[in-house]
């Protein structure tokens, strides 16, 4: 099956917490770090999500914030830190391509972010990402 989305992760999951209509979901990805899916329980029933199930997850480019330092108090749970591979930029928009652990992920920000944060190649940052934002699929 072939997506849009360019952001697929590999990964297990290790928890599955169902709620009445919402369910969240623990991923341990191929590079060692942890992300939460906040996905509904029909979904979750529908996967047949459980601890040990093989999962991808799903992340629009759009919705990947991009930090150049530490981030407290802030209620995003996904923070991968990585480090920038490639950066296109133009007028409006720049695309913004980060190395983490084990993946790479892509950050559609806007120009004006990109420059306010002085992002460059082999630049440090953390991709964030809420919860809410991240899907599944299995295979």
């Amino acid at each position: 099956m072939s997506l849009s989305i360019r952001n697929q992760l590999t990964g297990t999951v290790t928890a599955v917490t169902p709620g009445e209509a919402m369910a969240t979901v623990r991923v341990r990805l191929s590079g060692g770090q942890d992300l939460t899916a906040a996905i509904t329980r029909d979904a979750a029933d529908d996967l047949s999500l459980a601890a040990g199930s093989a999962v991808r997850a799903l992340v629009k480019s759009t919705e990947v914030a991009l930090a150049t330092g530490r981030v407290d108090g802030l209620s995003i749970r996904n923070r991968l830190p990585g480090t920038v591979t490639a950066l296109t930029a133009g007028e409006a928009m720049a695309s913004v391509r980060v190395a983490v652990e084990g993946a790479e992920l892509t950050a559609a920000i806007t120009r004006e972010a990109a420059d306010d944060l002085s992002l460059s190649v082999g630049a440090p940052v953390v991709a964030l990402v809420k919860s809410t934002e991240v899907s599944l699929a299995t295979s």
